[in-house]
């Protein structure tokens, strides 16, 4: 499957964030948590690859199962303008 460069940045984002789990990525990319690790070796320079690695490796977040809680109240700052909602107004 071939993803676009917008595609691409958003898997690298959500895979940066720490309660986004890979089961997201997958549901919404097809892409394995193998295979999101393959594309951030590809797309990120090799030092921080490393530190996302250690980062996300054995992190109970980014896997559904492992998670002590079913749903998080966490959205990315992005969410509104990824997802085309409109921001409300405060006065």
């Amino acid at each position: 499957m071939e993803l676009s460069a917008a595609e691409i940045d958003r898997v690298i984002e959500m895979a940066w964030e720490d309660r986004t789990p890979f089961e997201a990525i997958q549901a919404q990319f097809g892409l394995s948590e193998r295979d999101v690790i393959d594309l951030m070796r590809r797309e990120m320079k090799a030092s921080s690859f490393r530190m996302w690695r250690a980062r996300v490796q054995g992190r109970a977040t980014k896997h559904l199962l492992k998670r002590g809680f079913v749903e998080g109240p966490h959205k990315s700052a992005m969410q509104r303008s990824i997802s085309g909602n409109k921001i409300s107004k405060r006065i």
